[in-house]
């Protein structure tokens, strides 16, 4: 069994913020290519691509995929979970902006914080944790207050649909936490949830008569394969990894950098204003992180 180490090392909070990062530009820039190709065709294409990378990974690894273990069902349930949080994302970006949708996506350690221990009572977070993850969420919602108190008629199916989302990855990471799933290799956990997406993505497409383009422009080949290989396989295998070798409590926390550095990147690619709001967010951020990692 693989030693599960108790607080976030040198290694595990670089990874988390390199992908934090990426997933907050990432937001605005699946947003970007919905212009030209639609939500589900979109992320058929990237999880069908994903899960081939994977698989070529593992052969040349020689990472085994199959065999008998007792992962099937708990698999199975995972993916399902990981395409109910990438539907969400998709369709959710039809109805509002990428850092509003981003805030109620990275609800989701609340969920982990709040579930994973009634399995794992050794995850079991103190005053101190707790106080960052509200600190660290009244940032995220100090930081994006403007676009709160702005939204336009309908952005609030894109807000259900995001905190729809952020159950959903809350839930993935509860069961492969709590489940045989937390012994497998970082590559099979993420093929079980690539490959279930990558069955289901190209179906609900045909079923919403999505139009299948393949006359794309530059801009959208260049999203496809930073969304396919930086996305859907490097990003997720790095974080199936750490899910694997760190507490899942602390390293979930770090997802509310993501909203923050979906902001900034919306005001480098849109030039949206850094407000009071951001600064003020990113210093509570910053503040909540060390105090979920604090030592007990």
């Amino acid at each position: 069994m693989t030693e599960r180490k108790t607080h976030l090392d040198g290694i595990a909070v670089s990874l988390l913020v390199v992908c934090c990062l990426f997933w907050g530009a990432q937001q605005v820039l699946i947003k970007a290519t919905l212009a030209e190709l639609p939500p589900f065709y979109q992320a058929s294409l990237r999880f069908i691509g994903a899960t081939v990378l994977l698989m070529l990974w593992c052969k040349w690894r020689n990472i085994p995929l199959w065999g008998r273990d007792g992962s099937f069902k708990p698999g199975v349930i995972a993916g399902l979970l990981f395409a109910v949080e990438f539907s969400a994302i998709y369709m959710g970006l039809q109805y509002t902006s990428a850092s509003r949708l981003t805030v109620f996506l990275y609800t989701s350690p609340f969920w982990v914080a709040v579930l994973v221990p009634l399995w794992v009572p050794a995850e079991k977070i103190g005053k101190w944790q707790w106080l960052g993850l509200i600190l660290a969420f009244c940032g995220v919602t100090m930081a994006l207050f403007d676009g709160f108190s702005s939204a336009q008629p309908g952005h609030w199916k894109g807000d259900l649909l995001a905190l729809a989302g952020g159950l959903g990855w809350g839930l993935t990471t509860v069961v492969i936490r709590t489940s045989v799933l937390a012994n497998l290799s970082p590559e099979k956990m993420l093929f079980y949830q690539s490959a279930v997406c990558a069955v289901l993505f190209p179906l609900v497409s045909l079923l919403l008569a999505e139009r299948w383009s393949n006359t794309w422009s530059s801009f959208a080949i260049s999203s496809m394969l930073i969304q396919t290989i930086a996305g859907a396989f490097l990003s997720f295998l790095a974080w199936m990894w750490m899910l694997r070798h760190y507490p899942v409590t602390k390293i979930s926390g770090f997802a509310f950098l993501t909203p923050l550095f979906a902001l900034i990147v919306g005001n480098l690619w849109l030039g949206e204003a850094l407000t009071l709001s951001l600064i003020a967010g990113l210093a509570c951020v910053a503040i909540g992180m060390l105090l979920l990692n604090r030592r007990t």
